[in-house]
């Protein structure tokens, strides 16, 4: 009698490795770009926590603040803007554009309560800092133990 080998089943880790495939091939074939975000235009990000705030910090090169709009509503941070391409010459012969130009928009889901009111937000060298301060009730409160 054979005996039967049972083999567990993950159709999703399939999904995920057949998407890896597909974007290794793409790499190859259109000279080693990363598939990600950036390539869909949206801004790459970090969210950090630390002291009792939420920080985003987004890559948005070559912009103007005029051009980018930051708005929170229900623990959602929405970033949008509109990158704009530079005036085209007849001159110029392009060999490869990479840049993406046109508008964004990115919504992110905050990982704790924020302070819509006290909310910073600063744009240097390409880089859209936000401090989201969580509300002083959402702070953890170190308790004194006390000895009787």
């Amino acid at each position: 009698m054979n005996e039967k080998e049972i083999v567990r089943r993950e159709p999703f880790k399939d999904f995920l490795n057949l998407r890896d495939d597909f974007g290794h091939l793409f790499e190859s074939f259109f000279g080693g770009m990363p598939m990600g975000r950036q390539d869909l235009g949206l801004p790459i990000v970090d969210i950090i926590e630390n002291n009792g705030n939420i920080e985003v910090k987004a890559e948005l090169p070559g912009m103007n603040k005029d051009d980018i709009k930051v708005t929170v509503r229900n623990n959602m941070l929405q970033l949008s803007g509109e990158r704009k391409q530079e005036k085209e010459t007849k001159e110029k012969k392009y060999h490869r554009v990479e840049r993406y130009f046109g508008k964004f928009c990115r919504t992110i889901q905050l990982p704790a309560d924020i302070d819509a009111d006290k909310i910073k937000a600063q744009y240097k060298d390409g880089v859209l800092n936000i401090t989201l301060p969580k509300p002083e009730s959402m702070r953890p409160k170190e308790i004194e133990v006390q000895v009787k």
